[in-house]
């Protein structure tokens, strides 16, 4: 699978170049992905904050926008 996104990875960067992946963000409970903190928080401090394991929110990011890229 093609790594579209990592760890480091930050928030309003997702939103901006992958929009398919903002439903990944919402299902898990992050839904200020438009407030000024997310925007510069990598995934693997958004996820860690909302209690997620970070490599799995990638994971799923990742699966996601290459489906909609498919």
């Amino acid at each position: 699978m093609t790594a579209y996104v990592n760890e480091q990875t930050l928030v309003g960067e997702v939103v901006r170049q992958y929009p398919e992946a903002i439903d990944v963000l919402l299902g898990v409970g992050m839904h200020c992905l438009g407030c000024p903190a997310s925007q510069a928080e990598a995934l693997e401090d958004a996820a860690m904050v909302h209690g997620l394991e970070p490599k799995t929110l990638v994971d799923a990011i990742n699966e996601t926008i290459a489906k909609a890229r498919a």
